[in-house]
């Protein structure tokens, strides 16, 4: 007697199929980032068929996933974060597309990318500093590029530094910092939907190995 189709055991080539489908269906912003990392963790530890189904159920597949919507997106993205003098809190949903230039001179931004909608899988986030600073969070399974010019500041990391999944965005960092700089959180996936303050509690935690490892 043949195996039920859903039962059947799903190979590497499988889940990177259904990886690449989430990542179009990102790109034209069905999917936040951390909904995006949320069902690729699931995609990676499924077994069968039929988890890998249920994970995409909702989305439209092949080619429809990556063809541009009938319904035009009259949303503009993101592209400037301009803080002087105070600060504010960037949350919720929100479009990006191509760069983000954020500037903080004596106050700061919290920036938060858990819900930003990515398009075409990678981010250029411009931070300027000037007596000042910026709390930008990502999901830790995203792949972060930092480089930039630190005079009288820095940046910090804090959070579980480990590879980034395959295939994963890539959210690109520079920085200008004069007597400022940039804080760096890497959330595990236990600060989904939580507060900042509870998101930057956990990534203290996970640094600490007192989390346990992705995938456990």
């Amino acid at each position: 007697m043949s195996q039920p189709d859903d039962a059947i055991r799903v190979s590497d080539a499988e889940r990177d199929e259904v990886l690449k489908e989430l990542g179009d269906n990102a790109a034209v912003g069905r999917l936040t980032l951390d909904e995006l990392e949320e069902r690729s963790g699931k995609v990676l530890a499924a077994k069968t068929r039929g988890e890998l189904a249920e994970i995409t159920r909702d989305l439209p597949g092949g080619e429809v996933a990556a063809a541009p919507s009938a319904a035009v997106d009259t949303r503009s993205p993101v592209h400037w974060m301009i803080a002087i003098l105070g600060g504010s809190h960037r949350r919720g949903r929100f479009r990006t597309a191509g760069a983000v230039n954020a500037v903080a001179f004596m106050g700061g931004d919290e920036i938060d990318l858990r819900d930003a909608e990515i398009e075409g899988g990678e981010l250029l986030l411009n931070s300027i500093c000037i007596m000042g600073g910026h709390n930008i969070y990502v999901p830790e399974s995203v792949e972060v590029d930092m480089s930039g010019v630190n005079i009288m500041g820095g940046n910090q990391e804090h959070g579980r530094m480990s590879r980034p999944r395959r295939g994963a965005p890539v959210i690109r960092i520079r920085t200008f910092n004069l007597m400022g700089g940039v804080n760096i959180y890497h959330l595990p996936a236990e600060a989904r939907g939580v507060s900042l303050s509870e998101a930057r509690r956990l990534a203290k935690r996970a640094e600490r190995g007192q989390l346990p490892a992705a995938g456990n």
